[in-house]
């Protein structure tokens, strides 16, 4: 039963934004050493391989037979692993951590009307002014891009970071109509469809990876491990304990830590239009969600 949020619950949201957060940073990173399918790759195999044997040692089984499950866990693999891991390392070569991080808050805002016509979450008029303003954000923060549209990878790079969203947002429709599994063999299962999909194509088109150096090798091995499988296994433990909109919190928290990291630490140059893009994004996400959230924070 899920009960109101507790000290340990709070601090794990916060926690779980940090990592997810700071994820597009340490993306940048390894990809000063390697490819952007290597560490796609990289993210699945080291994620799967890691829940995998979590599911050993507390011996959870893997499904039946069921052409409806399984049919479920190769697509959901495909749009929240195989794609989206793929499009944002490409996209990060030619744009800042920041920007791939501000991507990821139009998710919830995607979600919402894709869960109209295919969940069972109707919109009504406060939620389409919440997602109206979120776009109008997303449109604020990749409408120079499109102008600029065949001039350059750096537009083609904005899409790429739009399009994992989206991706996202399509995987999050997929799992809510999945047919019952444990979130944990959900997730690992997932991970080895995108690393059954991902490591021939790494072959043929990068090569066995080797140690490139102490930054770009750590960041490739924390991506398969923090953000991927101990997140996982984090967000289970939230959702268990305090309910899945609780968690909605961490959506709030994703894009301000990447700008923040990626300013801190790699410098990275953040113009006028990405907190203006910022500021949308989450005023209308609050709007969307409001009843949700004050539900929450004022108590049941």
């Amino acid at each position: 039963m899920v009960q109101n949020p507790t000290p340990r619950d709070w601090s794990g949201v916060i926690t779980l934004g940090l990592i997810w957060g700071g994820t597009f940073m340490i993306v940048a990173m390894a990809l000063e050493g390697y490819g952007p399918v290597t560490v796609a790759t990289a993210r699945t195999t080291l994620g799967a391989v890691t829940l995998l044997g979590l599911m050993a040692i507390t011996k959870r089984r893997l499904p039946g037979a069921s052409a409806a499950l399984w049919w479920s866990i190769i697509v959901i693999g495909v749009l929240s692993t195989a794609l989206p891991f793929v499009l944002l390392s490409w996209g990060q070569q030619y744009v800042p951590s920041a920007f791939a991080g501000l991507s990821m808050a139009a998710i919830p805002l995607m979600v919402l009307p894709l869960a109209h016509f295919f969940s069972d979450e109707p919109m009504n008029a406060r939620r389409f002014i919440g997602v109206s303003l979120g776009f109008s954000g997303a449109l604020v923060l990749i409408g120079p891009g499109l102008a600029q549209l065949g001039q350059g990878a750096e537009p083609l790079a904005q899409l790429a970071c739009i399009g994992a969203a989206l991706c996202y947002s399509c995987a999050s429709i997929f799992t809510r109509r999945c047919p019952p599994i444990d979130p944990v063999v959900l997730a690992a299962l997932t991970l080895m469809v995108g690393a059954v999909i991902l490591l021939p194509i790494m072959l043929v088109t990068e090569g066995i990876p080797g140690w490139e150096g102490t930054r770009p090798g750590l960041s490739i091995l924390i991506l398969g491990l923090l953000p991927t499988a101990f997140a996982t296994l984090l967000r289970v433990s939230i959702i268990r304990s305090a309910g899945s909109v609780f968690l909605t919190l961490v959506n709030y928290q994703v894009p301000i830590w990447s700008m923040v990291f990626g300013a801190w630490i790699l410098s990275e140059s953040l113009p006028l239009r990405f907190y203006i893009a910022l500021t949308m994004i989450l005023t209308g996400l609050a709007i969307s969600q409001w009843f949700s959230l004050r539900k929450m924070l004022i108590g049941r």
